[in-house]
């Protein structure tokens, strides 16, 4: 290969997104609504390289034709998708299932960018480790080759998902690109995750909140809630993510509607008081 046909290196990191667009389930609608959100004023997008939840092809043919309006560029957007292991994964494999867990990493990596029409990733998530309570040495494989694409500059920050707080703290200690991100559900019943975003937070980790609404349907009509968004005069959802935003929380929405996108990027110009986000974080655990 000669060394035009190389790879290009892309060394440095990116910003810090304030607000990502999530793509899961949304199958036939993906690409439209991926253009909807970019056009709305989302400039970081999240897919993953799992048909089964995820059509990360549309992701890509969505960012492609916003490119093509002018709607934005490449070195405008944080693009971050997934490596998902075969358990969580149907029949449409992005790679050889017999191959080994390095080949596989580098086969849906390679697939991905393939997809979403880039040289690099913004973020590279490791989908959930591959069993509830430690990690494996499939695991530890995944992550070093992850690791690998890092330092070849195709991958600028590595992340992981749907982890426990032990989980995180195991690979911190022993990986040698530690993540940037974690993104787990987020749930008001545990105090927002409370216990992960503590380790985030100490550790100089971002924390990435997704179903913030949908894993908190119950707690949306809260008096509460309820009461605070009176005050602002704003909906309760705005202020679950501007409670998100004020504990340092990345968040994720995937709100099909465009209204509900206006609204969600609508957060950055009103402040919750003290008293506000303590009352948001102990909503569901009193």
């Amino acid at each position: 290969m000669n060394d035009t046909a190389q790879p290009q290196s892309h060394s440095s990191s990116k910003p810090q997104p304030a607000f990502i667009y999530g793509t899961a389930w949304k199958e036939d609608r993906t690409q439209a609504l991926v253009e909807l959100a970019l056009k709305q004023g989302f400039r970081a997008i999240d897919t993953a390289n799992q048909r089964k939840h995820y059509h990360e092809a549309a992701v890509g043919r969505g960012i492609q034709s916003a490119i093509s309006q002018n709607l934005v560029t490449r070195d405008e957007l944080f693009l971050q998708t997934k490596f998902t292991f075969q358990r969580g994964q149907d029949h449409r494999l992005p790679y050889d299932s017999k191959a080994s867990i390095p080949e596989q990493v580098r086969q849906s990596f390679e697939s991905s960018l393939e997809h979403l029409g880039t040289d690099h990733l913004d973020s590279y998530v490791l989908h959930g480790p591959s069993q509830r309570v430690g990690l494996t040495v499939d695991d530890w494989d995944a992550w070093h080759t992850m690791e690998a694409l890092h330092d070849e500059g195709r991958i600028l920050v590595l992340g992981i998902s749907n982890v426990t707080p032990e989980q995180l703290r195991s690979l911190c200690l022993e990986a040698r690109v530690r993540p940037r991100f974690v993104q787990n559900r987020c749930y008001a019943v545990q105090g927002w995750d409370q216990q992960t975003r503590a380790f985030c937070r100490s550790n100089g980790i971002t924390y990435q909140g997704f179903s913030l609404l949908t894993a908190n349907v119950e707690w949306l009509n809260h008096p509460t809630l309820r009461g605070i968004a009176a005050r602002h005069q704003r909906t309760a959802n705005q202020i679950v993510f501007r409670f998100a935003l004020h504990v340092d929380m990345l968040p994720l929405t995937g709100t099909t509607d465009a209204l509900h996108m206006r609204e969600d990027l609508d957060v950055f110009d009103f402040q919750l008081s003290a008293d506000e986000i303590r009352q948001v974080e102990l909503l569901a655990i009193g």
